[in-house]
């Protein structure tokens, strides 16, 4: 299934039951006293946190939702049924906004619940309208209507760490090799267009799409690439090996971030050279000193062609995200 971090749907909550005009029967008389139950509440519309990156891949298509409406009342003062709510599962790290209002509504957890639109509340049934001088009253009243209108959900990933660079920096290939995910790995000119994660020992990691040369200004993925890696703890910044200028290839991806802002220039990042079985030992070692020199921050050589280097990576960053 495709990967959607962004949509627009309609919800409507339901209506609410209408009341009901009825009579107690008894031996005496076909009708007796106002017995009209309540109706039933409208069902909510309801965002439910999932798990699932492509959850709101299921709102390419479907693009309207309605909760049920509540059941009218009954007799013998019996409330009418409450409407089953309208239950939309979207991925934790999502944004919805009503769209009339500017209300915005932020899932955070797996199986959180956020209420965004109230079913209406049931009518009256004749039974309330009784009183000491409307004994058999033909009064009841309908069921409201229940809130609705059109909602824009917009997936921001949650992760402990990002994994980020320029396209074929060895993103994917590093996820797969730290953690069970399986996300795609190739040669591609350009980046992946689906972010993947995996956990490793209980933390989240995010090998978010490559940046392109201009993503601040909207070019390529753009601000999409950006607002995944805003909620994420930490960036794991690939460099590989294979570049002739890694400083260069390192300062590409960090002038985007810079221009971005919205607080990533300050997330603690964690350099690594990657891909280091593409060139001599010499070779890598001297890039990664200059990386080291230039940007002041510890670099960490990797190849996943090599165990020995994953694990002590991997052993590193365990320390590093207990941290906090």
């Amino acid at each position: 299934m495709a990967f959607v971090d962004e949509v627009k749907i309609h919800a409507q909550a339901g209506k609410g039951g209408d009341g009901v005009i009825r009579w107690l029967r008894t031996k005496e008389s076909a009708r007796g006293g106002p017995s009209g139950g309540d109706g039933g509440r409208g069902g909510d519309v309801v965002l439910l946190g999932v798990r699932d990156l492509s959850a709101l891949a299921h709102y390419r298509y479907q693009k309207k939702f309605h909760a049920e409406n509540g059941g009218a009342g009954k007799n013998e003062l019996k409330q009418g049924a409450a409407g089953a709510d309208a239950i939309l599962k979207v991925p934790v790290g999502t944004v919805a906004r009503i769209v009339e209002t500017g209300e915005e509504y932020e899932i955070t957890k797996e199986d959180e619940q956020m209420v965004l639109f109230r079913g209406g509340k049931g009518g009256l049934g004749n039974a309330r309208f009784r009183s000491s001088t409307n004994q058999n009253p033909f009064q009841q009243t309908s069921g409201k209507e229940g809130k609705g209108g059109a909602i824009e959900l917009t997936l921001k990933i949650i992760a402990d760490a990002g994994i980020i660079g320029l396209p074929n920096a060895g993103k994917s290939s590093l996820l797969n090799a730290l953690t069970r995910a399986k996300s795609k790995v190739g040669n591609y000119p350009f980046t992946t267009l689906e972010p993947s994660l995996g956990e490793m020992h209980g933390f989240i990691l995010a090998d978010i799409p490559g940046l392109i040369e201009g993503a601040s200004s909207g070019r390529g993925l753009g601000t999409k690439f950006l607002r995944h890696v805003e909620r994420t703890g930490i960036l794991l910044h690939l460099v590989s090996a294979g570049q002739d200028d890694p400083i260069r290839a390192y300062g590409e991806v960090r002038k985007e971030i810079e221009l971005f802002g919205h607080g990533l220039p300050k997330k603690k990042e964690v350099i690594i050279l990657s891909k280091t079985d593409l060139v001599g030992a010499a070779e890598w070692e001297t890039k990664m000193q200059l990386l080291r020199r230039e940007t002041g921050r510890e670099v960490f050589p990797v190849s996943i062609n090599d165990p020995k280097s994953v694990k002590k990576f991997a052993d590193q960053l365990i320390k590093t995200l207990s941290k906090g």
